[in-house]
Parts: C-alpha cells; sequence; structure tokens
C-alpha cells in the first residue's frame, strides 16, 4: 500500500492553534488531493472542541477530537497515543506536525511506533509518481535535500511560516476519539512555563523590526527598535551577527539558523541582507531597510531601502507613527 491521506496535528496554545498548524493544514489539501485521498486533523486536550470547530473554516476534511485531561496533566505519551491511533485508523497516510519543540517530541515517537520515514524542518512537499517529497535545508543552509518516503507512513516536522494559510475546501466533519485502552502514564506536568502577554515571537508576528551589526550594541533592542516593534504592535527580531554578538537572544533570530519568518511588513535596521538572512524573511509581504549604505545587498530586494543614519530615522518614525495614532484614536 502507499500513502493517500494526510494527518495534521494541531499544535495549540491559550485555545488558539499556533499559526504553523494552520499552515500545514492548508498545504495538506494540497499534497492530498495530489494523492486522491483526504485531510485529517487531530486536535487534542484542553478547549480542543472549540479548536475543532474553528477549524471547520480551513481545508480539512475530518477533525479527530479528544478534550482529555490527560493530555495536559503528562508529559507528550497522551498525545503519541492518540495520534497513533488515528493514524492506525486512517491507514497509509503522511503525517504532518509543525516543527515546534512538541511536534519534534510527538513526531518522533510516531514515526517510530509506526516504522515510519522521519523528514526534519521541512520546507516544501511535492507529489511526483505518487510518492511525497520533502524539501529541507540542512548544515545551515549549505545544501537543499529532497528525500522521498518509501514506507507506508511519513512523518514531516514542518519548519513555520513555510506555507501560506488558506481558508476553505474540507468538509469538517468532527469525530470524537475514544480513549486509548489500557494506557498509563508516569511523567506528569508539574509546572508550565507561559510565555509573558503581549512577547509575541518573530515567527507569529505579522510585523517585525530587526536589527543587525549596524545597530552597534544591545542597547538599540531594548530602545529604539522595540519602541518602534512596540508602535506597529509587532516584535522585534535581529542577524545572526547581532545574535552572535550577544546583544540580543537567540529565539529573536531570523535566518537560515534562525527563524524563517513571513510577516506582512519586516524593517531592517542596520541588516546588510546576506543570503543567510534572505532566506528567513525572504517571504515577508513588504520589507523595509534602513542603512546608512544605500548599496547593501538588501537594498536589491527590500520593497523601500532608506539610505541615512538609523538612529535619527528610526526613532522619528515611531514618533510620526504614535502621533497618527493619537489623532486617530
Amino acid at each position: 500500500m502507499s500513502m493517500k491521506d494526510v494527518i495534521v496535528f494541531i499544535e495549540h496554545t491559550g485555545g488558539t492553534p499556533r499559526r504553523v498548524a494552520l499552515e500545514i493544514a492548508s498545504k495538506a489539501r494540497e499534497v492530498a488531493s495530489a494523492l486522491d485521498g483526504g485531510v485529517h486533523a487531530v486536535v487534542l486536550g484542553k478547549d480542543a472542541n472549540a479548536i475543532a470547530e474553528s477549524l471547520k473554516a480551513y481545508p480539512v476534511d475530518k477533525i479527530h477530537v479528544a478534550e482529555d485531561p490527560e493530555v495536559d496533566a503528562y508529559v507528550v505519551d497522551p498525545q503519541v497515543d492518540y495520534l497513533e491511533a488515528v493514524a492506525k485508523a486512517v491507514g497509509p497516510a503522511l503525517i504532518l506536525v509543525p516543527n515546534t519543540m512538541i511536534g519534534r517530541d510527538v513526531g518522533s515517537r510516531v514515526a517510530a511506533r509506526l516504522g515510519a520515514g522521519l523528514s526534519a524542518d521541512v520546507v516544501e512537499l511535492n507529489v511526483a509518481d505518487g510518492r511525497v517529497n520533502c524539501v529541507s535545508p540542512k548544515l545551515g543552509g549549505l545544501t537543499i535535500t529532497t528525500c522521498a518516503f518509501k514506507s507506508d507512513y511519513g512523518v514531516a516536522t514542518v519548519r513555520p511560516n513555510a506555507f501560506k494559510v488558506a481558508q476553505g475546501g474540507g468538509s469538517g466533519e468532527i469525530v470524537q476519539l475514544a480513549k486509548p485502552a489500557g494506557k498509563t502514564y508516569a511523567m506528569k506536568v508539574d509546572e508550565e512555563v507561559v510565555e509573558a502577554a503581549g512577547e509575541l515571537g518573530v515567527e507569529e508576528s505579522s510585523v517585525v523590526v530587526s536589527g543587525g551589526r549596524g545597530v552597534g550594541g544591545p542597547e538599540p533592542f531594548k530602545t529604539i527598535l522595540k519602541d518602534l516593534a512596540d508602535a506597529l504592535g509587532g516584535s522585534v527580531g535581529a542577524s545572526r551577527a547581532a545574535v552572535d554578538a550577544g546583544w540580543i537572544p537567540h529565539s529573536h533570530q531570523v535566518g537560515q539558523t534562525g527563524k524563517t519568518i513571513s510577516p506582512q511588513l519586516y524593517i531592517a535596521v542596520g541588516i546588510s541582507g546576506a543570503i543567510q538572512h534572505k532566506v528567513g524573511m525572504r517571504t515577508s509581504a513588504t520589507i523595509v531597510a534602513i542603512n546608512k549604505d544605500g548599496s547593501v545587498p538588501i537594498g536589491e530586494f527590500a520593497d523601500l531601502l532608506v539610505v541615512g543614519d538609523l538612529f535619527g530615522i528610526v526613532p522619528e518614525l515611531t514618533k510620526a507613527l504614535k502621533a497618527t495614532a493619537t489623532t486617530h484614536a
């Protein structure tokens, strides 16, 4: 037998699906259509039923739901059990999970149980001659690999922002899952650390203001860049050079060895725009670069290049945005 259906693991926080989960659900429709199969989503734990209702707006045929408190009380294993059960009930399928800490953990365990192939950090999926091909960068992006699954099941962890979110095209039938029989769990969650409200990660934000070597040190990330990001309701990002210099944590890094992002607006401040950075933000809807050098590489693909002193331009831009917001308040 060969793969026919696509199963999507819907990771969620605070009652809302992570954007990457919606991205892979959208891409799943394209892959399933090429395989002449359907799209199944799996939603587990607290708020699962409400999330399942919201998924009816996306191209999913069946939404498998289990609002089981053990999913939230124990570490990973209950989610693996449910996802494995759905996979065995559906039959040969491609299983898509987010390339996140939880997604990688769940995906690798499910792959081991099913004897499935596993492709990590996938940025593109296509079907050729009835086989699913997974494209992913390796060695820090120095080479691009294409792997095809040979087994009946395949698991792919998908990089956030690799695909666009699309709505419609599915029947959205909700199916309640039975609790896997005979399962007991030992690894319990004692405490969950939640990010502070408003601190949206760069991969989830619709506006990102990034700084590079040109900002000169760590202080601008906490002051002028953050002020501009706050005025736009966005997040602060960084180039690898800034992260390597210790100016800002790696979680803010945009690029091949950092986060791949796709915001509506990307503002690059003091960033040259080398290829390693470009691959992490090239799908941004609008790219604005601010740099003292008018010949920097980022100027070749930015929608707007502002040449001048960033320490004068950025604060003035922030001031203008705040004045506009006050006028329209």
